[in-house]
């Protein structure tokens, strides 16, 4: 297994809700479906969009610092130009893990996190990972 391989299914084994930066209110949109999909496989999901009110049945979120408890991981659909400033962010609030899904790829996020100690993945699909490893959450395996 390769390293990401190894990150990707630490990430998922170890935490058991993703606060989802840029969940979408399209049933369409992967930024949609795809926190969907971990949601029925058990992780509890966190909605962070300045639009929304509520959404895959959760309080939403307008900005990582105005979630009202500890955010652990930390899962980006954003484009890559906000992803350091989202780094950013995840760091301020004692995030542990990023990870910017498909096709989202940031050198600036990449240094922010692992200089502040945080597990980082980048232009990985958690959905196609969690499937990969064959897991689900650590809540519903235990």
């Amino acid at each position: 297994m390769d390293v990401t391989s190894e990150l990707t299914q630490r990430i998922l084994t170890e935490f058991a809700t993703i606060t989802v930066v840029g969940l979408s209110s399209d049933p369409v949109k992967s930024a949609h479906s795809v926190p969907a999909a971990m949601q029925a496989y058990g992780w509890r999901v966190i909605p962070v969009n300045p639009h929304a009110d509520t959404l895959l049945g959760e309080q939403v979120y307008r900005r990582l610092a105005d979630v009202p408890e500890q955010v652990d991981f930390v899962n980006v659909f954003r484009p890559s130009a906000d992803a350091g400033d989202i780094a950013r962010q995840a760091v301020a609030v004692g995030a542990r893990a990023l990870w910017l899904q498909l096709g989202i790829v940031s050198a600036e996020a990449r240094e922010i996190a692992e200089s502040n100690g945080l597990l980082y993945v980048e232009d990985r699909c958690i959905a196609v990972e969690r499937a990969r490893h064959a897991l689900r959450s650590p809540q519903a395996a235990a």
